[in-house]
């Protein structure tokens, strides 16, 4: 049957060859496809449903898990459309009052003798009854939290053909539920379902779980590193067992001999004074991205008595070592194999309804990578799997992980709450505790993650946080954060991060001369300057035809749920007539608010890498969006990025030249390893385009390098300012473009709250509006999985000109990544734009570029292979 995917963890074939005398006992089956769901109302339950393998499947929904009710009944057609317009608003969210059934049946061979097997259960919400064989094996009173993980002992019930059997029930107001916050609309079913994988586990008498590999680095050479090898062995049977453990690694083996009380569970460490193996010379260690490479290695582990393999598990790990520092200021920072690293990241959402897939998540975290970011938070242990975490690891990703602060906020977990959050009563405490138990134990492999954080914009109550903080200590030794907030713990003591926003528009010199909240100092952990619009093509999808322009109370709908604030589009539209205007069209107000999402999210990210090491770390808030939004996103619901993508992308290229908004400098920033020369060219255009200043700039690349190298003559009407690098040999590496004001942004200081500064006047850009028109010739060719555009500009500065790949229908290709875009052209200047696909993606189809700009006359263009 297709809903078994079997995997066996055994020895590589090389190694089976002479270990072919002992015998494997275990395996795992994982429950993805085959099952169905129905609503428990009108539903007869009797022996058929809970025990017959064979049953009429009408009224019954098919589904693969994970998934919630509302994510398996959108993949069944029932709720076509209803994330787009207001249709949303209407949702009836009485069938999820009562509970349903999700049922699935598979068979399995007969159990030999000393065998055993468990259910895993790594994820529901909120609760849930099971049944295997039309046997009761646990009731939601055991089954409950969306964070806790479930193994059942299955081996007295089982028959060759199975059938499993679970009563979910959805959160009620009070539970510590997964949750969006003001993110989104809340979900329909409270994300009611079986969220995260469910298996079947068999193993001989002996069980293995929750194996690690701990990794300590000789931060001073990093030429050696130690391993210490841990798991869990439990004993079924009724007599004692001799065997050993057995790891085998990157080429290496070592085993320890083990013994087993009838019925005992032990904690097994190996460690290098055990096993010479578990010193490593020159290790390959793993980094994020831009400070080398995130190298893996994978350890198997087994236990073996009598010749046979009982079980056995596999371990994916990086050998690095993670720890947190605090500046003289209080501020706290990370350092990753003893270097100092500045964290730039952004907050992750999972899809309203859990819908993500391998696919859709490697697509995310490639996004990341490419924005030239090396960090993901996660504000509420998202992943309906570990594969998030495990594409964090393979691309290079630092991951900050925690709960989210829909436990904190009396709307959204539906109860009283106090200065602590709504964990209140003993017995929620012991299910929160119990649940990052679990989380950690799962989790704690993948060093990609650097911290856990206990809260987000509260601490939990002292009593919680000593009960974390005893299961920390047992489990796992990576930083503790008990909030993501600038507070003091009487337990742990100062947090060192900082939440003071903005989470709405501020402008461009903001966060370079902000000394008290959000700006360039410290570890902002959730920051940002509010709406970022799709493209056009998205906005079409989310919008009615007939609402798309003038602005309205469709659009209001798609920004946040915030009761007081972000909730409507009126920021966005004062800061476009404010600075540019009041918008004639729908076309001239998205022009306005791409250049606005630009430059106000660049500056953000500019900012902290200019005042390294004031910044050690900065979470732009948000990476993505559960549903089609115009607020906070770098790209959007549908996986197309907004023109803050390509300006965060740019901000944070290993090496670039920065302006500085607070002294009207120029900036070098540099990371990495490398230590070369480059040469740097300074150009300011006036608004007619003439060239009225030119500088040349010699600089050296360094790690963690922010200085100032030049100061630009002071100017009195608008300018446009070029800064391009090139290395040593004169090969362009990258450039920066700003449009700039005489006139700066002012804000009104003393209304500052916890969304934003508001403005007291705007830098005035109107004479935008009337630059000459840009002719830009462009050439565009097309091989497998790359289009190649050639652009070479006329006489006047081509500004904010975006290209974009269709098929004949129209439709964007996606996901595309670009080099570069929305892209600004000097006088004269020409440029190669790449864009990588996939061949699956564009094979068969008549492709076109669309190119439109600022002042560039919009246009179509058939590709040429």
């Amino acid at each position: 049957m297709k809903n078994l995917f079997i995997l066996f963890f055994c020895f590589a074939i090389p190694l089976l060859s002479c270990q072919s005398r002992e015998s494997v006992q275990h395996r795992q089956i994982l429950l993805a496809d085959d099952w169905y769901i129905h609503s428990s109302a009108g539903l007869e339950i009797d022996g058929s449903v809970l025990s017959t393998p064979q049953i009429s499947t009408e009224g019954w929904y098919p589904t693969s898990v994970p998934t919630t009710v509302m994510g398996a009944l959108s993949t069944n057609g029932l709720y076509e459309g209803i994330l787009e317009g207001v249709a949303y608003k209407e949702i009836d969210r009485a069938p999820y009052e009562v509970p349903w059934w999700f049922r699935t049946s598979f068979p399995l061979p007969p159990l030999s003798e000393g065998q055993t097997a468990r259910l895993q259960l790594d994820g529901l919400s909120y609760s849930a009854n099971v049944w295997i064989n039309g046997r009761q094996i646990a009731d939601r009173s055991h089954c409950r939290g969306p964070f806790r993980q479930f193994s059942l002992d299955i081996t007295p019930y089982l028959q060759e053909e199975n059938v499993l059997a679970i009563e979910v029930f959805r959160a009620e107001g009070g539970d510590p539920n997964i949750g969006f916050v003001d993110w989104n609309p809340r979900p329909a079913d409270e994300s009611m379902g079986l969220y995260r994988e469910v298996r079947i586990l068999v193993s001989g008498e002996v069980e293995m779980k929750h194996s690690r590999v701990h990794t300590t680095v000789n931060l001073e050479t990093l030429d050696e590193a130690w391993l210490n090898v841990e798991t869990t062995l439990t004993n079924h049977g009724t007599s004692p067992v001799k065997g050993k453990l057995r790891g085998t690694f990157d080429g290496k083996t070592f085993s320890v001999p083990v013994t087993l009380a009838a019925g005992e569970e032990k904690v097994v460490s190996v460690d290098a004074t055990q096993a010479r193996q578990l010193h490593v010379s020159q290790p390959r260690l793993w980094w994020c991205h831009q400070l080398g490479s995130p190298e893996m290695y994978r350890m198997q582990l087994e236990f073996v008595a009598d010749n046979k393999v009982s079980d056995s598990q596999q371990v994916d790990f990086g050998i690095r070592q993670i720890e947190d520092y605090f500046t003289e200021e209080g501020r706290r920072g990370f350092r990753l194999n003893g270097k100092e690293v500045l964290v730039r990241s952004a907050g992750w959402t999972d899809d309203m309804f859990l819908r993500d897939t391998p696919q859709t998540n490697e697509i995310q975290v490639r996004y990341v990578k490419d924005m030239n970011l090396n960090s993901i938070r996660f504000e509420n242990i998202w992943g309906n799997s570990q594969n998030i975490y495990d594409l964090c690891d393979r691309y290079g990703l630092l991951a900050l992980v925690g709960w989210s602060c829909q436990w904190e906020w009396e709307h959204y977990i539906g109860s009283p709450v106090d200065q602590f959050g709504g964990i209140m009563t003993q017995e929620t405490m012991d299910l929160i505790a119990r649940s990052l138990n679990d989380q950690v134990l799962w989790l704690r492999n993948h060093p990609s993650i650097i911290a856990w954080y206990t809260g987000s914009d509260m601490m939990p109550r002292p009593e919680l946080e000593k009960k974390y903080l005893r299961v920390l200590e047992k489990i796992d030794d990576r930083p503790y954060v008990s909030a993501a907030k600038k507070m003091t713990s009487e337990v742990t003591g100062p947090t060192g991060m900082k939440m003071y926003g903005p989470y709405e528009y501020v402008g461009p010199n903001y966060w370079f001369i902000d000394k008290k909240n959000g700006g360039a100092f410290g570890f902002n952990t959730e920051t940002g300057i509010g709406a970022q619009l799709p493209v056009i093509e998205s906005i079409r999808k989310m919008i009615p035809a007939d609402k798309l322009w003038p602005i309205n109370e469709y659009w209001d709908y798609h920004c946040t749920t915030a009761t007081s604030a972000m909730n409507n589009m009126d920021v966005m539209t004062s800061v476009v007539d404010g600075k540019y205007g009041k918008a004639t069209s729908l076309t001239d107000y998205l022009r306005k608010a791409d250049l606005i999402n630009y430059e106000g999210t660049r500056s953000m990210f500019e900012a902290f890498r200019v005042n390294i090491p004031q910044t050690t770390g900065i979470v732009q808030w948000m990476l993505n969006s559960a549903w089609p939004s115009m607020y906070w996103q770098m790209y959007d619901y549908y996986l197309v990025p907004t023109s803050a993508y390509y300006s965060v992308k740019k901000a944070n290229e290993a090496q670039q030249l920065i302006y500085n908004y607070a002294d009207r400098s120029i900036y070098f920033v540099s990371e990495g390893p490398d230590r070369k020369k480059l040469q740097g060219k300074i150009v300011i255009y006036d608004l007619n385009s003439k060239p009225v200043h030119e500088q040349s700039i010699q600089v050296q690349s360094a790690p963690r390098l922010s200085e100032k190298v030049a100061e630009i003559p002071s100017f009195d009407t608008h300018i446009f300012l070029s800064l391009q690098l090139q290395d040593s040999n004169g090969k362009w590496l990258t450039d920066n473009f700003y449009c700039l004001s005489p006139t700066d942004d002012e804000h009104d200081w003393a209304k500052t709250n916890w969304v934003h500064t508001p403005m007291k006047k705007y830098a005035d850009f109107t004479p935008l509006n009337t630059l000459t028109e840009a002719k830009t010739d462009i050439r565009v060719s097309q091989s497998a999985d790359v289009i190649r555009v050639e652009m070479e500009n006329g006489a006047y500065v081509s500004l904010m000109t975006r290209v974009a790949l269709k098929d004949e229908q129209g439709e964007l290709i996606c996901p595309v990544f670009w080099n570069d875009n929305y892209v600004s052209l000097l006088p004269g200047e020409k440029r190669t734009l790449e864009c990588t696909v996939d061949p699956a993606d564009i094979q068969g189809k008549n492709l076109r570029l669309v190119v439109s700009g600022w002042n560039q006359p919009d246009r179509e263009i058939a590709l040429t292979r």
